[in-house]
C-alpha cells in the first residue's frame, strides 16, 4: 500500500509538472519534449524515480536480464577487439541493473582480456547507485576497475562503445500524414486530460517525412494512406556522435529492437511504433502512469547506419541478436557456464532460446557494430550480414 501511494504520489506530480510546461508553452508541447520530460525530467522523471525498471519486479526485461549468456557473448565480442588493440577500455551506456557490465567484466576475466577501466555512462542517479550495489557485491575484485560518468569522456581513449536498449529511449519527433500536408503530434490539455493535438509541420519536419515515405516504397507519399502515424528521432545523428566521439581507435556495438527504414515505415505500419512499458504490459498511450512507466520506439537502423558515417565511423555488421550469439557460439558458452551440471545446463538452454528464438528477441532485436582505426572481421556478424537492407 505504501509502494502505490508513493507511486500514486510521484505519477500526480510528474502530471503536474507535465501539464505546467504545456501552459508555459501555451498550451502546446512537442511530442519530443514530452517524451524527454516523461522520461528525464529531474527528479521525476521515469528514469530519475525510484522505482525498479528492469526485471520481473519491475517494467520490462531487457537481454541481460534474461540470461548472462547475452553478456557472456557480447564478452567475446569484445575480447576479439581488445586483442586486437593490444589494450583498452569499455564505456557502457545506459547501464541498466548493471548485469551486463558484470557479465562482460567476469567473462573477460576468464579470457585474460580485463579492460584498463570500465566507464559506465548513466544519468539516473537511482539507477547508478543500484548499479553500484550490485556491482560492488558481485565483482568486488574488479570494482576498482568501474568508474560511473556524468558524460562520455573527454580524452580519447582505444577499446569499445557498449549501448544495449538506449537508442529506443531516445525521445521522438510524432507525425501524421496526409496527401497535401504534414503535422506535427503534440500534446495539449482537454478537460483537464493530455490529449494529442496536431499543428501543421513547418517545411523541414516535411521533407523528412517525405523522404520516409519515398524511402518505403510510396512515392510522394503515394504508399502511405491519409491519417499515416509515425515517428522519427531527430537528435539520434547529434547522440550517438557526442557518446561516440572519444573513441579513437576500436568499436562501438549497438544492440536494440528495430527495423531498416525500408520496413519501419511500410504502409501497414500506420500507428507508428510507439510502445509504453508498465509491469510487464505493453501499450500505446503514452499519458497513462505517467512518470511510471517507459515510453520508447523501435529503432530506424538505417538513421543509425548514416549516423555512423556523419560520426567518422565505418559500417561494420548489422545482423539479428540471434546470428550475433550464435556467430559468438553461445552453445560453447551454455557448456562453458554450466560446466558438468546438466540441470544449469537446461535452465540456460531455455534462456538462449529466449534470447534467439524469431517469436521472443532473436528478430526483433538487432546488432550493429562501428569501427574506427580497426581492420578486422567481428565473429558477432559473420554468419549473416544485414547492411544490404539499409
Amino acid at each position: 500500500m505504501m509502494y502505490r501511494d508513493a507511486a500514486a504520489e510521484h505519477s500526480a506530480l510528474m502530471r503536474d509538472h507535465l501539464m505546467a510546461q504545456i501552459n508555459a508553452a501555451g498550451g502546446w508541447l512537442s511530442f519530443e519534449r514530452f517524451m524527454d520530460l516523461a522520461l528525464y525530467a529531474p527528479g521525476l522523471g521515469y528514469y530519475s524515480g525510484g522505482a525498479q525498471k528492469l526485471g520481473r519486479d519491475g517494467d520490462f526485461t531487457t537481454a541481460p536480464e534474461v540470461s548472462p549468456l547475452f553478456g557472456s557473448c557480447v564478452a567475446v565480442q569484445c575480447a576479439e577487439v581488445l586483442r586486437s588493440l593490444g589494450r583498452g577500455s569499455v564505456l557502457e551506456i545506459g547501464a541498466g541493473s548493471g548485469r551486463l557490465a558484470a557479465d562482460v567484466l567476469a567473462r573477460l576475466e576468464t579470457q585474460a582480456q580485463l579492460p584498463e577501466r570500465y566507464w559506465i555512462l548513466e544519468i539516473s542517479a537511482d539507477l547508478r547507485q543500484r548499479q553500484r550495489e550490485y556491482l560492488k557485491k558481485r565483482l568486488p575484485h574488479l570494482f576498482d576497475r568501474l568508474h560511473w560518468l556524468d558524460q562520455p569522456p573527454e580524452e580519447p581513449f582505444e577499446g569499445l562503445v557498449l549501448a544495449n536498449e538506449v537508442l529506443d529511449a531516445l525521445p521522438v519527433t510524432r507525425f501524421r500524414w496526409h496527401a497535401n500536408a504534414v503535422e506535427e503530434m503534440g500534446v495539449a490539455i482537454l478537460e483537464k486530460e493530455f490529449a494529442w493535438a496536431a499543428r501543421r509541420a513547418d517545411a523541414a519536419m516535411t521533407k523528412i517525412c517525405r523522404e520516409l515515405s519515398a524511402a518505403s516504397g510510396g512515392r510522394d507519399g503515394g504508399g502511405w494512406d491519409d491519417g499515416y502515424v509515425s515517428e522519427y528521432c531527430a537528435r539520434v545523428g547529434a547522440w550517438t556522435a557526442a557518446v561516440t566521439q572519444s573513441l579513437r581507435r576500436g568499436a562501438v556495438l549497438w544492440f536494440d529492437y528495430g527495423l531498416p527504414r525500408a520496413q519501419y515505415y511500410l504502409p501497414e505500419r500506420h500507428e507508428g511504433t510507439l510502445v509504453c512499458h508498465f509491469r510487464h504490459r505493453l501499450s500505446n498511450d503514452p499519458f497513462a502512469n505517467i512518470g511510471l512507466q517507459d515510453i520508447t520506439a523501435w529503432v530506424d537502423f538505417t538513421r543509425v547506419a548514416e549516423a555512423s558515417r556523419e560520426a567518422g565511423f565505418e559500417l561494420a555488421g548489422f545482423t539479428t541478436q540471434a546470428h550475433f550469439l550464435a556467430g559468438l557460439q553461445i552453445d560453447q558458452e551454455m557448456r562453458l557456464a554450466a560446466g558438468g551440471d546438466e540441470n544449469l545446463f537446461a535452465r540456460l538452454a531455455n534462456q538462449g532460446r529466449q534470447l534467439m528464438l524469431p517469436g521472443e528477441m532473436g528478430e526483433r532485436f538487432k546488432a550493429m557494430a562501428w569501427v574506427r582505426g580497426l581492420d578486422m572481421p567481428l565473429s558477432g556478424f559473420a554468419l549473416l550480414d544485414l547492411r544490404h537492407s539499409l
